[in-house]
């Protein structure tokens, strides 16, 4: 053996030299943490919630008057009379579990608003046994949060809030909670992926996890390896095993203060409709890639039309963020504080060109970038846009810039058998005339799945046939 490979085999022993046939690993990623000494330190962070709510006699309950009975007053005072109340007319209280943590000295508590949805009493438990009555600063329904605060003499231990964008998927993640009604439960895991979209809410993007989590786990945190709240557990899938999801810390943190200061969240508003961008969308429009949000229409005066944004237009950053995938949009529009100047990169017409949008304030119920027609058109196995002139010189329409159209056909789907083909303008669905994108979205949400569908269409050979086609 040569003096060189003594050499090396000496290094090796002495654990000087890393085999360079396997890249280094860092010991804080891959290491187990000290579960029981992160839980002996974060327990006294979790609290278990306990609410009640009265549900009132179903005589008690008021009722449109037009399902009023005659004989209502009738039975309940005769019965009333009679027995003092009927049995089945008795109050009663319904009580519900959960799972909070402190994230203030002085007492504010984050949870899930399903939690205390609905509660008249809210009650903290501490780890210490203690009970505190909880009163209820401000809730979330979209990202299912909300405050609490409970006072007490004492400085109440708070949980360090970590940065969930930072987080990698194998990482260690530990979740205490109250599952099951078994109070300060400890389970510990991975992180399985992020971004999940579950169909929760305009803006999803959460954290899976395979740390056990059950019922009564809902509101509670998801730490880290340094014992940093990454997430709030909120969602299970029923019968499933090793899959748990929980709400990015990063979420929560962005609105916080406005529960803590108002009572609701204010969002910001673009006013578009968008949808996906398939691989097929994208090299129609000349594109390399299909990362992006593809805006299906816009919506008059709104932040998105003053700006000069239009249907075809493809949003591809916003506010120097890179959009992947276009359910990133939302969460990044309604996170943007309003009247904020945002720059706003598309393509269009082969290249890319720059907008300055005013953000506005979102009303109401609805989203601060409402999902296209492709999210319910799914039903029917087609994308609806509105028609403009660049949309109908892409898909070869001579006649008419105005209406609704057919740009994709699912393969495989019954709108395919039917004989569906893109570039058909939609005249008529189930005897309706939509004007609009929104009229079209209307009559289809309507629509339940086994139904059957009658469209009227007019084909780009300029027939114009009634289809029939089964929801699906």
């Amino acid at each position: 053996m040569s003096s060189k490979a003594v050499s090396v085999m000496r290094l090796l022993a002495a654990g000087l030299i890393i085999s360079l046939a396997t890249p280094a690993l860092s010991t804080a990623r891959t290491a187990s943490p000290d579960f029981v000494e992160l839980a002996k330190r974060l327990m006294p962070t979790v609290v278990n919630i306990r609410t009640a709510k009265v549900i009132k006699p179903r005589a008690q309950q008021q009722r449109p008057r037009m399902q009023q009975s005659p004989f209502d007053n009738f039975f309940e005072d005769f019965f009333g009379q009679f027995n003092g109340q009927m049995p089945q007319q008795r109050q009663r209280r319904e009580q519900s579990l959960g799972t909070g943590f402190i994230i203030t000295a002085d007492g504010y508590i984050l949870t899930n608003n399903h939690v205390v949805s609905g509660a008249d009493e809210v009650m903290v438990k501490l780890s210490d046994g203690r009970e505190i009555k909880g009163e209820i600063k401000g809730t979330d329904e979209k990202l299912d949060l909300a405050l609490i605060k409970v006072s007490d003499k004492e400085v109440f231990h708070a949980a360090d809030l970590g940065d969930s964008d930072a987080l990698n998927v194998g990482e260690w993640v530990m979740a205490i909670g109250n599952p099951f009604g078994l109070s300060q439960t400890v389970t510990a895991g991975i992180v399985s992926a992020k971004g999940r979209v579950i169909g929760n809410g305009p803006y999803d993007d959460f954290i899976q996890t395979d740390a056990s989590i059950n019922p009564g786990n809902s509101g509670g945190p998801l730490f880290n390896s340094d014992g940093k709240v990454i997430g709030i557990n909120t969602a299970i899938i029923a019968g499933g095993q090793g899959i748990g999801f929980a709400i990015p810390i990063n979420m929560a943190k962005s609105i916080i203060a406005q529960l803590r200061d108002t009572g609701k969240v204010t969002r910001g508003y673009l006013g578009i409709r968008f949808q996906p961008l398939t691989a097929d969308l994208a090299k129609s429009f000349g594109m390399k890639s299909d990362k992006g949000a593809l805006i299906a229409n816009v919506e008059k005066d709104t932040p998105a039309d003053k700006a000069g944004l239009k249907a075809g237009d493809v949003i591809t950053e916003y506010d120097g963020k890179t959009i992947n995938e276009s359910n990133e949009l939302p969460r990044l529009v309604a996170a943007t504080p309003i009247d904020k100047k945002v720059p706003i990169v598309v393509f269009r017409d082969g290249k890319k060109q720059e907008f300055s949008v005013v953000i506005g304030k979102l009303k109401g119920d609805g989203s601060a970038v409402a999902p296209s027609a492709d999210s319910e058109s799914e039903k029917l196995g087609i994308t609806v846009q509105q028609l403009t002139s660049e949309l109908a010189a892409r898909l070869g329409i001579k006649e008419g810039k105005n209406g609704l159209a057919v740009t994709e056909v699912k393969p495989g789907s019954s709108a395919e058998e039917a004989g569906v083909v893109p570039g058909s303008i939609v005249i008529e669905i189930n005897g309706l005339r939509p004007d609009s994108l929104e009229q079209y979205m209307t009559a289809v949400s309507a629509i339940k799945k086994g139904d059957i569908v009658r469209l009227l269409l007019k084909r780009p050979d300029g027939s114009v046939p009634y289809i029939a086609l089964k929801s699906e």
